[in-house]
């Protein structure tokens, strides 16, 4: 096993790059990384990697000892993998990121059911608005929209979610609703600035007839997260381009209105991923499942969709 653990942290190294992103990945720390992995050398006695203060590379020895042994380590977990599975119920610690407010108005209330099926699985969930790295992070799953998929990472549909215009009955009072998105142009505008590029989001709406059309308010205020523009349309302050997930609750309670029935901007599918593995440790198998199930008997796909 001493072996095995040495292999580990040679190939989590060279996956990653990084004896520090190999140790949150394992549970480790950066210092016993390096020592598994120098200690593998010297065992080799091949040098695998070239170190310096500012990257990690290997040398052509240690992407041969890669190429030749990844494989075969990686049948070696899933045949581990596979005798847990067989010896028991799902177990372990499920590491899982997703958005901070989409988790708490969505996930949350799946997860004492989720314990309840499953009592020996611990969840440790990370609420973060930004993509994660699912390989170097160590993540057993996380969920999202618009990721680009990475080779090792596969994903399943949740939902396809879309922006809808909204404002709360007060704002609208005394005002004339629009009718088509041009009208939107004399309504206060709480806008949304992309965290990614720094940018002022503009949308282009479309209906069911497939007629397109730029769709714009008078900027009154500006903000980087849609929770933080549903609460300020819930106050009156303006007319919110809003994700559906982020709108639903409040659309269905009245406290909002949606502006321009039938106009929609599309969105990128919501999804969960996970690692692309020949078998799935049992804990993330059963998540993975259990989340899609929910969102097809809880009917959340057809609560988003603004189509």
């Amino acid at each position: 096993m001493e072996a095995l653990n040495l292999i580990e942290s040679f190939i989590q190294s060279a996956e990653t790059g990084s004896f520090s992103a190999a140790a949150r990945r394992l549970g480790l720390t950066p210092a016993a990384v390096s020592k598994n992995v120098a200690r593998l050398e010297t065992h080799l006695g091949v040098r695998l990697f070239h170190r310096s203060t500012r990257k990690l590379t290997m040398t052509p020895g240690g992407e041969q000892f890669w190429a030749d042994a990844g494989s075969p380590f990686a049948s070696l977990q899933d045949a581990f993998a596979r005798a847990a599975q067989q010896g028991g119920q799902p177990s372990g610690v499920l590491k899982v990121s997703m958005a901070v407010a989409f988790g708490r108005e969505y996930l949350l209330p799946l997860l004492g059911e989720f314990l309840e099926r499953y009592p020996d699985i611990v969840p440790d969930w990370h609420f973060d608005n930004r993509a994660v790295d699912l390989i170097a992070g160590g993540f057993d799953a996380a969920i999202g929209g618009g990721i680009e998929l990475t080779q090792g990472v596969v994903a399943r549909d949740l939902a396809r979610p879309a922006v809808i215009v909204a404002a709360s009955p007060a704002y609208m009072a005394g005002r004339p609703l629009p009718a088509h998105p041009s009208d939107l142009a004399e309504l206060d505008g709480i806008a949304r600035r992309s965290s990614s590029t720094g940018r002022l989001r503009a949308w282009t709406m479309r209906n069911q007839v497939g007629e397109e059309a730029l769709a714009e308010c008078k900027t009154r205020m500006i903000f980087d997260d849609p929770e933080a523009m549903a609460h300020a349309a819930l106050a009156g302050l303006g007319v919110a381009f809003l994700p559906t997930p982020h709108a639903a609750r409040w659309l269905e309670n009245g406290q909002l209105m949606r502006l321009l029935p039938g106009w929609y901007a599309e969105l990128s599918p919501l999804t969960i991923y996970y690692p692309n593995r020949k078998l799935l440790p049992a804990k993330t198998r059963v998540f993975v499942d259990f989340v899609v199930e929910a969102f097809r008997e809880r009917r959340l796909a057809a609560r988003f969709d603004a189509r």
